[in-house]
């Protein structure tokens, strides 16, 4: 099978065209020689199927940062037919390089220079002939985000992936040596080929960004921004989770209980109240998750993120991060998951497993429908908003914590180099490939870990079966009364403590459980909480909840992007430590203080 491999620096569209060429066929794959997934289909090309790759964004063959390493040893085990070089066409001036030194590799070759509608707009003009000429290679104008030349790139590479030679790892490998001859050719080539206006029209850019870089008003502005789109996603997901509530109860009291009405009570229960409810905890979810990607695919490729991650860099860089690790943080405010999966950006190994570490802290959507039925319960309405914003602060603080502390252990020279893009506003099309493409991976990947951790939740609470489901006489009831000498110091009772088992599973979960536990809900189970837990012990579960294990999808994310079971070990037992230690500093402090 014939395989081509696209290759350009960052912020060229070079994952934009992997889409629209790919559509929905993309997979993630472990590839000889590298240390991070991949992204491949499978397309049809001249009545031949070919497989595309889309590899890092890289500045050129000879860097030592990871990406550039990830890139090189690609093509050093992995034989390529063919490569797309991508190339920005309003800044053709500073990526040509990366095209010569591809040329200078023997390596056969298409270049496609993308964004054409914007150097279009700019002024500057390419005389492909020319360039193609004097880079002896075939030259393309295109619009990856409109589709504009995709059809003749694609011409053009059933022809080259016939008449082209194919380069062997072994042949690239005596090749990779540093030319300096690039430099000059490439001051040679942009003077007989590219006209580019003295100033090109960037003048609206630079405006948007006068207020969103501003030293003082840039970083309040940004997190108004996120509170917004949070707002928005979770305001408008709820009508869809709503429906999917209703649908899963129609399901379950229309088609399953009838179904599963003769099997024994054992088999019922494990069907019913374990698999079903569990999966579907879950399922109403994914509402949230799916426009969650939805609107950060438009924040992420609007440019607006790559702003943020450059004003905050200073301060993360002092805690072992960049800025990037932050926007992944922010992220996690709305679920851990597609935050974790967002590291993918990040090549260097060291880094990404301590953003990942970091993120878990993230006070989740799941995390915040418990502290809002707390603080409702325990706190009045002048209060609780007060109570909410001091959880915020304390997931931001042990996050800030958990870096400095490890830091060390997970040294990272990946240099933060950053390019800020134009604005643009992706197409829907693009919106919802990529969707698409992170809501199945999730789902796939995750609903395995679920059925198991809902099977194990089920048997915890429902055995003995000659005892109230979920009382303290079953398995979960036993184990919450032996961790009780761990539990009492923090406030949290053998009752609280069960709850806490579900919530391992996932947070939504939790709610449900007091509900099952004391046999009451909605304003009933408020007043029954208020009864019995004053405002301290309310604040230690909420602490506790807020930074202990966090859910069964994201440990098993944590697994996956990890690739090592021992770190997600490490982070679960990490949390659940300092989740202890801060739970027990409040308690306690609180009650020497006489609360």
């Amino acid at each position: 099978m014939k395989r081509i491999a696209l290759l350009g620096m960052p912020n060229t569209g070079k994952s934009t065209l992997f889409n629209r060429l790919s559509g929905a066929s993309a997979r993630v794959g472990n590839w000889p020689g590298v240390t991070v997934d991949l992204m491949s289909a499978k397309i049809l090309l001249g009545g031949h199927i070919v497989e595309l790759v889309d590899l890092p964004g890289i500045y050129d063959f000879h860097g030592f940062s990871e990406d550039e390493m990830v890139v090189r040893h690609f093509f050093e085990h992995n034989s390529v037919d063919l490569v797309f070089v991508i190339l920005n066409a309003t800044q053709i001036e500073r990526q040509l390089a990366l095209a010569l030194e591809v040329r200078d590799l023997g390596l056969p070759a298409i270049l496609l220079l993308n964004m054409e509608d914007e150097a279009r707009r700019a002024g500057i003009t390419i005389d492909t002939q020319s360039l193609s000429q004097r880079l002896q290679m075939p030259v393309v104008m295109m619009s990856a985000k409109y589709g504009d030349g995709c059809k003749l790139a694609l011409e053009k590479a059933a022809e080259a992936i016939h008449n082209l030679p194919p380069i062997t790892p072994e042949e690239l490998h005596s090749r990779l040596a540093s030319d300096d001859r690039i430099e000059n050719e490439m001051e040679s080539i942009l003077k007989s080929s590219v006209r580019i206006p003295p100033q090109l029209p960037d003048q609206l850019t630079a405006q948007i960004d006068r207020i969103v870089l501003h030293p003082w008003l840039g970083i309040p502005l940004f997190f108004g921004v996120m509170y917004l789109l949070f707002q928005f996603i979770f305001t408008f997901a709820v009508p869809f989770q709503d429906g999917l509530e209703w649908l899963l109860g129609y399901l379950r009291g229309g088609l399953f209980e009838p179904l599963l009405s003769g099997t024994p009570s054992w088999l019922h229960g494990l069907l019913l109240d374990g698999i079903y409810d569990g999966v579907g905890t879950v399922a109403a979810f994914v509402p949230v998750i799916i426009l969650f990607f939805l609107v950060m695919t438009m924040v992420e490729d609007s440019g607006y993120l790559s702003r943020a991650a450059f004003m905050m860099d200073a301060f993360m860089a002092r805690l072992g991060l960049d800025g990037r690790g932050f926007v992944m943080l922010l992220m996690g405010f709305g679920c851990n998951v597609p935050a974790l999966m967002g590291t993918r950006i990040m090549r260097s190994r060291a880094l990404r497993l301590l953003t990942m570490l970091i993120i878990p802290f993230s006070l989740c959507s799941a995390r915040l429908q418990v502290f809002i039925f707390m603080t409702t319960a325990l706190f009045s309405p002048a209060q609780a908003p007060l109570v909410l914003f001091t959880l915020y602060m304390m997931s931001f603080a042990t996050a800030f914590v958990t870096a400095v502390l490890f830091k060390g252990r997970l040294p990272s020279a990946e240099p933060f180099i950053l390019e800020l893009p134009p604005y643009r506003f992706p197409t829907l099309r693009q919106i919802w490939l990529r969707g698409w493409h992170e809501v199945g991976h999730f789902l796939r990947r995750a609903s395995k870990f679920i059925i198991a951790g809902v099977v194990m939740v089920w048997a915890l609470t429902h055995f003995p079966s000659d005892v109230p489901p979920a009382s303290s006489q079953t398995l979960a009831g036993m184990i919450s009364s032996a961790l009780s000498p761990v539990l009492s110091p923090i406030g949290i009772d053998p009752q609280l403590a069960i709850a806490l088992i579900f919530g391992f599973v996932a947070k939504e979960i939790v709610i449900g459980s007091l509900a099952v536990i004391y046999g009451l809900e909605g304003d009933a189970l408020m007043g029954l909480m208020a009864q019995r837990l004053d405002w301290v012990q309310g604040m230690s579960f909420m602490l506790f909840t807020l930074i202990y294990t966090p859910c069964l999808s994201t440990i098993a994310t944590l697994k996956s992007e990890s690739k090592s079971a021992g770190f997600a070990a490490l982070s679960v037992a990490w949390s659940l430590l300092m989740a202890w230690l801060v739970s027990f500093c409040f308690y306690q402090t609180a009650r020497l203080l006489g609360f």
